[in-house]
């Protein structure tokens, strides 16, 4: 497709919500508009704004963007995770193949291009979405998780470590005051780059990522190491995907049915209080590391992602997923970020040989 053929596209969010979505948004319409003359319509809650009979939509031009919305958290359309149109949960409880409903909503609006901002899952189920239909496709990663392959950082990811190391900073004086362990579980699904990153950040003497095996022995000995250099108390960081001594997840069924992570963090607590002669307490950071204010990192990514992905489409360069390597803005097919999956921390990452060095246990290779 000639960039003369790209007059008309949409934007989308999909997955869960982070901050620094709506600097995306503004930077896709600034440049589209700016630039190119195009017009920039906002799908609201992800797919099933074109999935929704009659469509919902806004038109998005610079009018909608006064100086507020840089700032916001959560994203101005509205999103969603649940919902897989090839399998989507209809009111009497069967399963039904809706795909061809989001193909038409794009038709029917017109749009010559779709952009999508999302995490790999999203990203996996919004490409088959557009092969099905022919919709040409432009990804944008975004994920407090950090987990998106070939990408150094994805929107959110900044912004809710963040949230985690102010989250430690708090914890360490109540901490110190009454000369207890304190436990802080962490988001990040299978993956453990918040944990370690916030961890380094915040002083933690335990991190716990998914990626590296642990003893509960081997964090005692690190507790009691800690208390004999001196200091009466300690912070641990435990990713929410750090599976239990006995090889399982700690998990939760929610009202929904569904079992998600939550409970690695009190399962640690109870552990520890039985082998230490220390109280422990327990805070769990949950979604408040999706919101908030976006970091100036994530509006900063945020902004040269939503050029790039316009400057993409202007070329009728689809298919591909715009990703920060080296310090810039480059691009990699969306297919091989499907075929790869999440990307989890490798045990070898320079940031765990940081930790160690600063005498943190990050687990045992």
């Amino acid at each position: 497709m000639s960039k003369s053929v790209v007059k008309r596209i949409g934007v989308l969010t999909s997955g869960g919500d982070c901050a620094g979505l709506n600097a995306v948004i503004r930077a896709v319409v600034s440049r589209a508009v700016r630039a190119y003359g195009m017009e920039v319509y906002g799908i609201s809650d992800g797919s099933l704004g074109l999935m929704s009979r009659p469509l919902q939509y806004q038109k998005l031009d610079l009018s909608v963007f006064s100086g507020t919305v840089l700032r916001m958290g959560g994203t101005m359309l509205g999103t969603t995770n649940k919902g897989d149109p090839f399998a989507f949960p209809m009111p009497d409880g069967t399963l039904q193949d809706r795909s061809q409903d989001f193909v038409d909503g794009v038709r029917e609006l017109g749009l010559d291009a779709l952009l999508v901002i999302g995490g790999d899952g999203s990203l996996g189920i919004l490409k088959r979405l557009c092969r099905q239909g022919n919709i040409p496709m432009i990804g944008i990663p975004k994920t407090i998780d950090n987990d998106v392959p070939f990408t150094e950082s994805a929107v959110g990811f900044n912004s809710a470590v963040r949230v985690c190391v102010d989250a430690l900073d708090h914890l360490q004086p109540t901490a110190a005051s009454h000369h207890r362990v304190m436990i802080c579980e962490m988001m990040g699904r299978d993956a453990g780059h918040i944990a370690l990153h916030s961890g380094i950040a915040g002083g933690a003497d335990v991190i716990l990522i998914p990626e590296i095996p642990y003893s509960l022995d081997a964090v005692v000995e690190k507790l009691r190491a800690v208390h004999d250099e001196g200091r009466r108390h300690g912070l641990v960081v435990v990713a929410e995907g750090v599976r239990m001594e006995d090889g399982n997840s700690a998990t939760m069924r929610m009202a929904d049915g569904q079992r998600r992570y939550g409970g690695i963090g009190l399962y640690l607590s109870e552990a520890l209080a039985e082998r230490m002669d220390t109280e422990t307490r327990v805070t769990v950071l949950g979604h408040v590391q999706r919101g908030g204010t976006p970091s100036a990192t994530d509006r900063v990514l945020a902004s040269a992602f939503g050029v790039h992905a316009v400057d993409l489409a202007a070329r009728g360069r689809f298919g591909r997923m715009v990703a920060w390597r080296d310090r810039g803005v480059m691009d990699v097919s969306i297919d091989d970020i499907v075929a790869v999956g999440a990307r989890q921390l490798d045990p070898r990452d320079p940031l765990v040989h940081t930790a160690r060095g600063l005498g943190t246990y990050v687990g045992d290779l």
